[in-house]
């Protein structure tokens, strides 16, 4: 083994190649890596994050496409290793802006394309499927594919045959020696690779590092909510899970089927993935225990299942409509029972309370992970990355997605399990390595916050982000002043009037309102004294005048926002 690996070391060019973290290092989500091979890149992943409570307004959050945008000639293609969202759901975003060979399973091409479908860009992509231990050439890169086990079907760990050795990508994976469709993490794969040709570089998944033992396996959850429906004989069942947990829907399909129930899917992703895994012959089920969720009223309650997007609280999803009442298709009524099969991501926690609290308050019975073994991870925790790093053995090792007390977590134990801690290098978003005949070493930087997308209004600027954040804290003042000014000449034609909103209330904000009017009316006029004319001068005067008095008085910062009606206009506003 060392002779071979050694032989292989003496192959290598002198063409160094460079991987650059754009997302997923430092937070749950938007995982987005580039490998660049020569005058090529390729990227693995491309996915989104949701926002988290403090993040107002925000729809979804992406990776940043600074450096890829400057780059753009040499892009040729993404390598998807599964179908989440958190890996795929900034294809379409990134396709906006240059086209794209999008590598993967069928299944997860599938999902990827009903996305990029919606958004009118199938002519950006080429799609490339791949199989099981396929190994294939784009471009400059030869990559090989083996199956992992996750919580969505046909996700695959990719090895990239560089000039520099093999960089071995886990993807989000778990060592589930019992999976629903029987097909096993590649571990005799993977050892074969590391055997013959060696790991040169590792890139592991570490959301579940700090987590100790094994997680359990899908299998388990099965018999599990099999029993919660036959514990909940005669009343109507509601499941909630991820629309891509195809594994999930078909086990809960299966305990509603042998309960008797039929099933109706509610939520247009999970509408749309289940007719889609049908179709692939990845979900079974029979179209006689199947209805739309439009033509269930004639099914009694005791005989109904419904599997339900929103586990996630997602404020437009079915779920979330159904806590506030407003899902037209479903009225949750004393007595339903809704199964959570999840369990919140890192900052949605209040978002799926709150949904559990509507659905409280109409009279269901909620049931989550926390009391039921209703979920299982899909994610590697502390003894199965124990094995996997056992047997790909690698020279160089950098944790990736996770958050950073996941990755720290990670690199210590890739130490106990042998890789030299000089040979660990904990990386964050925007940072990069470069791996050549010397080993590994830290590249540049590039640019990588957090792009904000609002609705249709496209990326958000931090800075509107902040106002936001202000509005929602200590609300806004606005001063409104009225100005007469012909040539020398300039009067306040009346007192100046305070407007605000989320500040102050009741008789004492009317008596700082009166009081912040006066102050910032005497510094007009000392700013009209001293000549000053442009509106521009006057609302910088008003706005640090009334900022003063109002941060003095109430120990608040709110938006100031000054209003000057009359003045000049400023040489630079002109």
């Amino acid at each position: 083994m060392a002779d071979t690996k050694k032989d292989n070391k003496q192959k290598r060019s002198d063409v160094p190649v460079r991987v650059v973290f754009l997302g997923g290092l430092g937070e749950i989500g938007r995982n987005c890596a580039a490998i660049e091979v020569g005058d090529e890149i390729m990227l693995i992943d491309c996915g989104l994050m949701f926002p988290d409570d403090d993040m107002a307004g925000v729809d979804l959050v992406l990776p940043d496409f600074t450096y890829l945008r400057e780059n753009k000639e040499r892009v040729i293609g993404v390598v998807a290793t599964h179908g989440h969202e958190d890996h795929i759901g900034a294809l379409s975003f990134l396709l906006e802006e240059m086209p794209l060979q999008i590598v993967g399973s069928p299944l997860t091409l599938g999902l990827a394309r009903n996305r990029i479908e919606e958004k009118g860009l199938l002519g950006q992509a080429k799609f490339i499927e791949v199989s099981d231990n396929d190994r294939i050439q784009v471009g400059n890169f030869d990559m090989e594919f083996f199956p992992v086990t996750h919580s969505v079907p046909h996700g695959f760990a990719t090895a990239f045959h560089t000039p520099q050795g093999v960089i071995l990508h886990s993807g989000d994976f778990k060592l589930d020696m019992t999976p629903v469709d029987g097909r096993l993490t590649d571990l005799a794969g993977i050892g074969h690779l590391a055997k013959d040709d060696g790991v040169r570089l590792f890139l592991c998944d570490s959301t579940n590092a700090i987590e100790e033992g094994f997680s359990a396996s899908e299998t388990s959850i099965g018999q599990s909510i099999h029993d919660l429906f036959k514990a909940k004989e005669g009343h109507r069942i509601v499941v909630a899970c991820f629309a891509s947990h195809i594994h999930r829907v078909q086990q809960i399909a299966d305990a509603a089927i042998d309960n008797g129930r039929t099933v109706a899917t509610l939520g247009r992703s999970m509408n749309k993935n289940v007719h889609l895994a049908r179709q692939m012959g990845l979900l079974t089920i029979p179209d006689t225990h199947l209805r739309n969720i439009e033509n269930v009223d004639d099914i009694p309650d005791e005989e109904l299942c419904i599997i339900s997007t929103g586990s996630q609280g997602e404020p437009m999803s079915a779920l979330a409509r159904m806590a506030t009442g407003d899902n037209k298709w479903l009225k949750i009524q004393e007595g339903d029972v809704i199964i959570l099969s999840s369990h919140p991501i890192p900052g949605n926690e209040s978002s799926v309370t709150r949904v559990i609290d509507g659905l409280l308050r109409r009279g269901a019975e909620v049931i989550d992970s926390k009391t039921h073994d209703v979920h299982a991870t899909g994610h590697a925790k502390s003894e199965e990355l124990k094995v996997l790093h056992s047997i790909v053995q690698p020279e160089w090792f950098v944790p990736v997605h996770g958050e950073y007390r996941h990755m720290t977590e990670h690199a210590r134990i890739a130490t106990r399990m042998g890789t030299a801690a000089d040979h660990i290098t904990v990386c964050q978003d925007g940072e990069s390595v470069v791996l050549d005949a010397n080993g590994l070493r830290r590249g540049g930087d590039v640019p990588a916050e957090y792009i904000y997308v609002d609705g249709k209004l496209g990326d958000l600027d931090e800075s509107v982000l902040g106002e936001r954040r202000t509005l929602g804290t200590d609300g806004f003042v606005s001063v409104v002043v009225p100005l007469a000014i012909e040539g020398p000449n300039a009067e306040l034609l009346r007192l100046p009037e305070i407007i605000s909103r989320g500040w102050v209330h009741g008789e004492e904000g009317d008596q700082l309102r009166k009081d912040a009017a006066h102050e910032v009316r005497d510094g007009i006029e000392a700013a009209l004294s001293d000549g000053k004319r442009t509106r521009q001068e006057l609302e910088r005067v008003a706005r640090r005048i009334l900022g003063r008095f109002v941060n003095n008085r109430t120990r608040l910062r709110p938006m100031i926002v000054p209003v000057v009606l009359g003045a000049h206009e400023g040489a630079d506003e002109a």
